[in-house]
């Protein structure tokens, strides 16, 4: 991926971070649900340097928004895009009982490409 593709990329990430605010600031968490689920994806093989380098221009972009971006704003985001570009991204939430804890991820073909492979052993809450 060239240089300007790269910028190109952290910018649609911003992109799609003030649209997820957006959304969720004027229709609720079950719109951006309702999206993701309906989020098209083109029937493109998956490449695992594609996803790596989608995630890393979301890494950039989470540093460059003006807000804090948690796990599932980034990970929502995620899969839009990468579902855009082809990949069959799957974003998925899981949580721990007791402590509780909980966290939103995304694979790709089964992998985890924007965070720990612990996360899957995570109860999982529902996958998109």
């Amino acid at each position: 991926m060239s240089g300007t593709q790269y910028v190109c990329l952290v910018l649609r990430a911003l992109w799609e971070f003030a649209r997820y605010d957006i959304v969720l600031r004027l229709f609720g968490f079950a719109y951006v649900q309702r999206q993701v689920r309906n989020c098209s994806r083109a029937p493109k093989p998956s490449c695992p340097d594609l996803a790596r380098e989608f995630c890393d221009a979301i890494e950039l972009a989470t540093c460059l928004y003006w807000k804090p971006v948690l796990c599932l704003q980034r990970s929502v985001c995620a899969v839009r895009l990468l579902r855009k570009s082809g990949a069959s991204a799957k974003l998925v939430v899981g949580y721990r009982p007791a402590p509780f804890f909980s966290h939103a991820w995304v694979e790709v073909d089964g992998k985890i490409v924007n965070g720990s492979p612990a996360y899957q052993r995570l109860q999982i809450l529902y996958s998109l």
